[in-house]
């Protein structure tokens, strides 16, 4: 069997307290893979910072330095998660032959990967690694993530549920991941969309062990919004069914007020008409930004913009 290379994409943000504990147990999963012959020596850990303002870039390129295994990647400023991973696997497929993505923080499971390679060998050209509970969550964060997939499904989303950006995917795919031009990134609404023969493996996520998480409430429901408005119209359609069935209920209102006034009947008071007016103005602001934001994602798509620029690449030094 012809061994593979392969090259682990980690998006790095101000991830200085874990990347030498990061980079220790990457290490030793690289020589497990290597001396077992899962994958080529060639193999590279590639970190991919994303405009970070504390010391990240500077350990990366120690590291890559003293390390065989590990290479780097910088952007220019910062982009993004979804963007500075597709930078790190669209330079990663020109190197390599499996490419898997996750975060710096290790909370994925690396051991997964050896069970993603193996259903890679087996035919699979994308292996999501999908978290098989949520018991180590708050209530709340595993109440407000289950209701994040569940909703983006609602919406039309073909997303895997309980997956985040912990895949493999084969050098093949990403050629035509490459294709997908649009600026707005929902990468794991993007994935399923490729085909190919797909499988899951199932892991258990850990705490985090140093650092502080990326992904607060407030940056999860912009990241929902942004998948939701990117794959699906459905929020335009509800606009207009609502339109059409307060319409509906308005020419009905109207008939009942003219009838009440013929026969000489009490009326609404201007208290309550001035509430209606109020509630009506404001479902109306809402939904006039709804619309806003959809024109606002097809304007940035016609500037062409690029998603990212790289500053470095410590690959084409070593």
């Amino acid at each position: 069997m012809k061994k593979e290379i392969l090259y682990i994409v980690v998006p790095c943000y101000n991830e200085e307290a874990v990347l030498e504990e990061t980079t220790k147990q990457l290490k030793k999963k690289m020589e497990y893979l290597v001396k077992n012959g899962l994958i080529s020596d060639e193999s590279r850990v590639m970190y991919v910072n994303d405009g970070s303002n504390d010391k990240t870039w500077k350990l990366i390129e120690d590291i890559s330095n003293k390390e065989k295994y590990f290479t780097g990647l910088s952007l220019s400023r910062n982009r993004g998660h979804q963007n500075a991973l597709l930078a790190g696997l669209m330079t990663a497929k020109e190197y390599a032959d499996i490419i898997i993505s996750m975060d710096a923080d290790l909370q994925d499971d690396i051991n997964a990967i050896d069970e993603m390679l193996k259903k890679y060998y087996d035919g699979s050209e994308i292996v999501y690694g999908v978290r098989s509970a949520r018991k180590k969550d708050t209530w709340f964060k595993r109440t407000t993530a289950e209701s994040f997939y569940k909703f983006m499904s609602m919406m039309g989303v073909d997303i895997v549920f309980n997956h985040a950006d912990y895949r493999l995917t084969s050098k093949n795919v990403l050629e035509h991941l490459e294709e997908f031009n649009e600026v707005n990134l929902f990468l794991r609404g993007i994935f399923p969309l490729i085909g190919y023969k797909t499988a899951i493996v199932y892991y258990e996520r850990n705490e985090r062990f140093a650092g502080v998480s990326k992904y607060p409430l407030k940056k999860m429901l912009n990241f929902a919004w942004d998948g939701i408005t990117s794959f699906s119209v459905k929020p335009i359609r509800f606009i207009l069914s609502f339109g059409i069935v307060f319409t509906i209920l308005s020419f009905i209102s109207l008939i009942v007020f003219i009838i009440l006034n013929l026969v000489k009947l009490k009326t609404l008071s201007i208290g309550t008409l001035i509430s209606l007016i109020c509630f009506l103005s404001g479902l109306q602001t809402i939904f006039i930004g709804i619309i806003g934001e959809y024109i606002g994602k097809t304007y940035n798509e016609t500037k062409r913009r690029p998603r990212f620029i790289i500053s470095k690449n410590l690959n084409e030094d070593k």
